[in-house]
């Protein structure tokens, strides 16, 4: 069994690795699209649409349709971003060997 010590440093090595995969998701950046990829747009991790592209077979369309194509691709890309960020994030704690209970401190 570990020392407390050696526990600590694990936890804050964890820490340490938690905030950088942090920062490098923030800047990860994702495609959500709508209408077969007719409409598309860019989002980084913190949410931030980047870019849209609208194909312009689409502009002939209604107002109300384009919209909607819109709203679907923003949609697609937010449930992207977020299946992203959490599967980048489990493993983080799967390495550290802690005692069954043991809750961190921070």
């Amino acid at each position: 069994m570990k020392n407390i010590s050696d526990l600590m440093q694990q936890a804050q090595k964890m820490q340490a690795d938690m905030q950088k995969k942090q920062e490098e998701l923030a800047n990860a950046e994702v495609r959500g699209e709508a209408g077969a990829g007719l409409v598309s747009v860019v989002m980084t991790g913190r949410h931030d649409v980047k870019r849209v592209n609208i194909d312009p077979s689409v502009l002939s369309e209604d107002k109300e349709v384009l919209e909607d194509l819109l709203a679907a691709a923003v949609n697609d890309a937010v449930r992207k971003v977020e299946a992203h960020n959490r599967e980048a994030m489990s493993g983080l704690a799967a390495g550290l060997d802690l005692p069954g209970g043991f809750k961190m401190p921070f």
